[in-house]
């Protein structure tokens, strides 16, 4: 999906004050074959004095496939015991963990309840969504591999549920979203997507499994538009992925879980598309619903967000909060 980048804009970065705030600490590093070592994270001083585990909010690094990754992780201030939900959240293309923080709050939202909440650094500030190779990603692989070694990660690290583990992301990052709950749906409870949808063509991701995936989309995109775009303009930096349409997305996974007929219901500012999952006996798990959001008159930006990158992006709707959505989403599946 393309973002501030492809609207010839510069990369926009976190003021320093906040970045200056953030405590570093590193994590255990990884062997080539894209799984972390059983190294804990070192701890590292936090604003309180104490220790890492006891930090709302640190960066931290983990190498995988022999490169080192950096994310932004964010701990509920909860003192309760037990494995904790965890959301991996990805930032769009030209922007940074710190801007989808800034522009989603998900970590204030997902800290009230009581949930993990990292979002992972982007090599060149993308995501390989697509199944292509370029001579930007020649590995097209390479961020599925680093997802999974951060999601096991933080299972052993950070107490993360494996049978609670959730992505979201916007724009490109919806379609690196999507693409974890396409190819890994037995590694994920559920999976968001605003102004997100499923690369098509020679990158083409195909759902393998059932998985509650709700994909919130704009009416008046003017970046990726919502009926897709098969055949995009060239780009000189890093080729832009054709697309699905965002309904044709929620139908790809519809019909990978098996679901019957969709019912829509109109709401105030938005339109709702839900598709009921097939259940499956002996899973342990709830089917879940695959849902699509149309927002009318919504732009390439996030409902609900009063932080706005550029105007050009299109209108931000506040008929709808994406951010409690998708984690009211998550919460019921």
């Amino acid at each position: 999906m393309r973002s501030l980048r492809d609207l010839s804009l510069g990369a926009r970065r976190w003021p320093g004050a906040l970045a200056l705030a953030l405590v570093v600490p590193l994590a255990g590093c990884a062997t080539g074959s894209g799984e972390p070592d059983a190294s804990p994270s070192a701890s590292a001083p936090t604003r309180a004095g104490g220790t890492a585990s006891a930090a709302p909010d640190v960066r931290a690094e983990l190498r995988v496939d022999g490169r080192t990754r950096e994310y932004l992780l964010h701990r509920p201030a909860s003192d309760a015991d037990g494995p904790r939900p965890l959301v991996i959240a990805f930032h769009g293309r030209g922007s940074d963990a710190a801007e989808l923080r800034e522009q989603s709050r998900l970590e204030k939202a997902a800290g009230a309840r009581g949930m993990l909440v990292a979002y992972p650094e982007g090599i060149d500030s993308g995501w390989g969504a697509g199944t292509q190779k370029t001579p930007q990603r020649p590995d097209p692989g390479l961020d599925v591999r680093f997802t999974e070694a951060l999601i096991q990660h933080l299972v052993r690290t950070e107490q993360a549920d494996p049978e609670r583990v959730y992505v979201a992301g916007f724009s490109n990052g919806g379609s690196m979203a999507l693409r974890m709950a396409a190819e890994r749906p037995g590694l994920l409870a559920g999976a968001a997507s605003v102004a997100g949808q499923l690369p098509a063509g020679a990158a083409a991701v195909e759902p393998t499994g059932a998985v509650p995936v709700t994909v919130v989309y704009g009416a008046e995109d003017p970046v990726r538009p919502i009926g897709g775009w098969p055949s995009p303009p060239p780009d000189p930096e890093e080729p832009i992925l054709p697309s699905r349409s965002a309904r044709d997305t929620a139908e790809a996974f519809a019909a990978a879980g098996g679901a019957g007929e969709p019912v829509t219901e109109e709401e105030k500012g938005y339109d709702r598309t839900v598709w009921h999952l097939k259940n499956e006996s002996g899973s342990g798990r709830a089917a879940g619903d695959v849902q699509l959001l149309v927002v009318h008159g919504g732009g390439h930006t996030w409902p609900g967000s009063t932080f706005v990158p550029d105007k050009r992006l299109g209108p931000t709707s506040k008929a709808l909060d994406a951010t409690d959505t998708i984690l009211d989403f998550f919460a019921a599946g």
